[in-house]
């Protein structure tokens, strides 16, 4: 009986830590793929999570713990405990109403954005006409030097040095990756150079291409990221040996009072005018005559609208799909951005070829360069993809890739390829 009984123990024992195995697993697993989806953007959920993990972070005077740690410190510690704790309790005044919140950052984002497009703009026209280093014709697509350019600094102000942004101003942080890093870069341009090139029947460069822009971007970010933590190592270093870490808590650069918040939205809200009034004037001037400059003002004016639903997607990343979610790994934000971005514009593509008028050339690729190329995003993409392959599971990084690039192409082929084959 005895030896029955202790069996049977040995038996639940080794069932119980299995599942004890089992469940630790599981969960680091979905902890894992949600911080790997989350590594682009997590949209307007940023601005709902970012109060709650202030408030959680605080403790409240009356904690026996906080009350320990005060009596413990020195006077001047315990006078900036006091003086933080006043802080605490006047936080909800400091926030701005969910309304005003909601409309400083969708404002920083715009300008961001709109700057995004400025930058693409002028380096398309450096790499392309000044260089002659990049062609339509060629894998060396035009946006390949935005989209290395973007993923590398996403490196820096997206992954190394986004929680230092964060601290100073939560918005700008966002602004600044998902607004000027997300803009500046463009997913449907390059799917759409290469989808052009295969149906012209250069079906080898097309793979190439594909290839090639993967690999560059990839270690663009990989190039960012090595740079930024060595930069931030070297400022560490700058720090101790002047001694001026003891010093550092005097500065606090933190845009936290509501009157700071209402200055730094007026101040987007003026740059946006200014942007969108000489964009606007620009069109109207330039648009009956068409061409290059028409197009990029008439993008200025459309880029924010992307740069808006692509912020809103980005909710989607790290959800999975359905009540249990499935494939939390996917950020399908970032996914269903850039897919609908490049359908888009092969669509668009389409209905150019068939107007081929000079106002249809103008507003299309006006909506193309602005609106689309704001919406789909390279530099999101590629700080996904380096995250996945630092992951458990690298296999990840290649399957949402291929999942991305497969989905896109092959609708563009059934859409754009068959019209053109009829012409």
């Amino acid at each position: 009986m005895e030896r029955m009984n202790s069996w049977s123990s040995s038996v639940v024992s080794r069932n119980s830590s299995t599942l004890s195995r089992r469940i630790s697993h599981h969960v680091d697993d979905d902890v894992e793929s949600e911080t790997v989806s989350e590594a682009g953007d997590i949209g307007d959920r940023a601005l709902h999570s970012r109060r709650h993990s202030e408030s959680s972070s605080f403790q409240l005077p009356n904690d026996r713990t906080a009350t320990t740690r005060v009596i413990d410190r020195n006077p001047a510690s315990n006078f900036e405990e006091r003086v933080d704790q006043e802080d605490i309790k006047n936080e909800s005044d400091r926030e701005l109403p969910k309304i005003f919140n909601y409309a400083s950052c969708l404002i920083q984002l715009a300008v961001l954005g709109i700057l995004g497009v400025l930058t693409r703009f002028l380096l398309q026209k450096l790499f392309g006409q000044v260089a002659g280093v990049t062609n339509d014709q060629t894998i060396i697509y035009p946006d390949l030097p935005s989209n290395m350019v973007g993923s590398f600094l996403m490196g820096w102000f997206g992954v190394v040095f986004k929680q230092d942004i964060s601290n100073v101003s939560e918005h700008l942080a966002i602004a600044l990756t998902t607004g000027y890093l997300g803009s500046l870069t463009t997913f449907s341009g390059w799917h759409q150079k290469m989808l052009e090139l295969g149906v012209s029947g250069h079906w080898l460069f097309t793979v190439l291409g594909f290839l090639i822009g993967l690999f560059l971007v990839a270690y663009s970010i990989i190039f960012g990221v090595e740079t930024a933590k060595g930069f931030k190592w070297l400022l560490g270093k700058l720090k101790m040996s002047s001694g001026s870490q003891n010093h550092s808590s005097k500065f606090n650069w933190k845009v936290a009072k509501r009157t700071h918040r209402l200055a730094v939205m007026v101040f987007f809200l003026i740059m946006l005018g200014l942007l969108w009034g000489v964009s606007g004037a620009l069109v109207a001037r330039e648009f009956k005559h068409g061409g290059s400059a028409a197009e990029l003002w008439f993008a200025c004016m459309v880029g924010p609208l992307g740069v808006w639903i692509r912020w809103l997607l980005a909710r989607l990343n790290g959800r999975g799909i359905g009540r249990e979610g499935l494939f939390k790994w996917i950020p399908f934000g970032t996914l269903i951005a850039n897919v609908s971005a490049a359908w888009t514009m092969t669509a668009l593509a389409t209905v150019k070829k068939s107007v081929n008028t000079k106002k249809c050339d103008t507003v299309v690729t006006g909506v193309q360069f602005g609106l689309l190329g704001c919406l789909s995003t390279v530099s999101t993409f590629a700080a996904e993809f380096n995250a996945m392959r630092e992951s458990r599971h690298p296999w990840r990084a290649y399957l949402y890739a291929m999942l991305t690039i497969c989905v896109s192409f092959i609708f563009g082929i059934l859409l754009y390829a068959i019209h053109v084959w009829k012409m």
